[in-house]
């Protein structure tokens, strides 16, 4: 079978930490064929390092899109734009890889969902968090009802202090919101598909600007110190989301506040036969998955071991990016879906926006 010819959009920070690594891993299914960035330097930089010969270098998605050689496209573009281009990539017959959120609005989510529809091509939301081992194995277990009714959750998204301060993530008309954008938005996937509930009823939410331009509050920032005059952004933010069948769930993101435990892309699962956490941030030096329930009139605890691993794909275990990137190549070749569907991705981006919407209001968003 031949590689798939991909083309990247936005050769900053996501691409290269997450992206650019994950098709080098996975070279034997695709080349990485054009580059685009408004900073031309960037990709530039990246086409010598991870470019096939002769790939194309643009400053213009536009040019990118009409190259008739690329066949995947994957945005990695601040969250404002994801709308614009992916819907673009969608009329220009491509398959696309978004990365999260799939949008700042519902609006412009909605839009994309429809593009998608109309094209027949492949589409996914840039969710590798779900492809950790240990949220694979608690995945699984929600989906034998190992836990019984899974009744409460909760999505933890909680740094201490660290907002990053490089590109533009404090600026609102660019990212469209903060820490609750940008890592609640895993954490709150992770909850919805263990839980596999996207029937919301109602979402309430509180959105705080406590920390982030106070004049000491960078200090002992992990990333180094901000400006507050231009923090723009939330510093932290709760949401309560209660489904049609009396399910709630509390979600809570922070790059910045006053709280020990720090757990990023964590849930807490309670059900009717057993409850299950996830710890995963800067508290914990590794990732943990432990069960809770009665036996014999005991109370236990039940942790995964560090031996082996599970293969849940044709690639094999390993590093969650590379994992969830070869699935998605697998998907677009076999014509099978990929893990991560564009109905789950927007249902979380209707629940960020309500809670963001109901943070302004001062009033509970019914779906």
């Amino acid at each position: 079978m031949s590689k798939l010819k991909i083309g990247i959009i936005g050769c900053g920070g996501i691409a290269n930490q997450k992206h650019f690594p994950a098709l080098k891993n996975n070279a034997d299914l695709n080349e990485i064929v054009a580059f685009c960035d408004i900073q031309i330097d960037r990709a530039e930089k990246a086409a010598a390092e991870f470019g096939a010969e002769g790939a194309q270098v643009t400053a213009d998605y536009k040019e990118l899109l009409a190259n008739p050689e690329v066949e995947v496209v994957h945005v990695c573009t601040p969250n404002v734009s994801h709308s614009e281009i992916t819907i673009a990539a969608f009329e220009a017959g491509k398959h696309v890889y978004c990365e999260k959120p799939m949008s700042h609005s519902t609006e412009e989510a909605e839009k994309m969902v429809e593009a998608w529809k109309k094209s027949g091509k492949q589409f996914t939301i840039g969710y590798q968090n779900r492809f950790r081992e240990e949220v694979m194995n608690l995945k699984k277990s929600c989906d034998k009802g190992e836990l019984g009714e899974i009744y409460y959750g909760k999505a933890h998204a909680v740094r201490r202090r660290a907002v990053p301060t490089w590109g533009v993530f404090m600026d609102k008309e660019a990212q469209g919101g903060g820490p609750l954008i940008d890592i609640g938005t895993h954490a709150l996937d992770i909850t919805l598909w263990c839980m596999n509930n996207y029937d919301v009823d109602s979402v309430t939410g509180s959105v705080f600007y406590k920390l982030g331009q106070k004049e000491n509050g960078p200090e002992g920032n992990l990333f180094g110190p901000w400006d507050p005059k231009t923090f723009e952004v939330e510093d932290s933010a709760v949401g309560f989301v209660k489904m049609k069948n009396g399910a709630t769930i509390g979600l809570e993101a922070s790059w910045a506040i006053n709280m020990l435990d720090s757990r990023e892309a964590s849930t807490t699962l309670c059900g009717t036969e057993a409850g299950a956490e996830i710890h995963s941030g800067m508290s914990y030096p590794k990732n943990e998955l432990i069960y809770n329930r009665a036996r014999n009139n005991q109370l236990m605890e039940e942790t995964l071991s560090s031996v082996g691993s599970i293969a849940y794909f044709a690639g094999g275990a390993g590093e969650e990016g590379t994992v969830d990137n070869r699935q998605w190549l697998e998907a677009i070749q076999n014509g099978t879906e990929p893990l991560v569907k564009p109905e789950e991705a927007l249902a979380v981006t209707k629940i960020l926006d309500a809670i963001y919407k109901s943070a302004k209001t001062n009033e509970t968003i019914k779906f």
